[in-house]
């Protein structure tokens, strides 16, 4: 009897894995501009969050380190400060992922929201130690848009997994 396992738990080939971060860093490289800027998800989290929560041996906080750095260098921000944000997000999604995917993905998207809104908490700490003001409530937006496009996000990447996982 030969069942196969769901796509998720497969392991994902590197050059997949890389591919959806690549374009996450990209989309956050785009020049967004005003209230769209704002409400704009930190794309690179997500899949980051993505990648941890489904293949959790395959990706970790190195990655968030790394693609800390380089969003850091990006964005023109004080070096380390996405950094931290990433590793701290990912570490608590590391703890948390078996028990977000026991759930649908509504309800994932309620416990990515909490890890989206402690990177932003990081970042904004990091923000206000360093001397700048708080811009405003409107800040928290790219946690409300995160949250929103998670269940689109968990819906693209299996269906673009159906055919690139590696074989048994």
């Amino acid at each position: 009897m030969n069942v196969s396992a769901p796509a998720l738990t497969r392991p994902v080939s590197v050059q997949f894995m890389a591919t959806s971060l690549f374009a996450a860093v990209m989309l956050n490289l785009l020049p967004w501009q005003g209230v769209v800027l704002l409400a704009r998800p930190d794309f690179v989290l997500l899949v980051l969050l993505y990648w941890v929560i489904h293949q959790p041996l395959r990706i970790g906080m190195a990655a968030a380190w790394g693609l800390g750095l380089v969003m850091d260098v990006a964005d023109g921000a004080l070096l380390g400060q996405y950094a931290l944000s990433y590793t701290v997000a990912i570490f608590l999604a590391l703890i948390l992922h078996r028990r977000i995917q026991a759930f649908g993905l509504w309800q994932q998207a309620l416990h990515v929201s909490v890890l989206l809104l402690t990177s932003q908490l990081l970042t904004l700490l990091v923000h206000l130690v360093n001397g700048a003001s708080f811009i405003g409530w409107g800040y928290f937006l790219a946690t409300i848009s995160g949250t929103l496009l998670w269940p689109a996000l968990g819906l693209l990447i299996p269906l673009a997994l159906k055919h690139k996982t590696l074989p048994e």
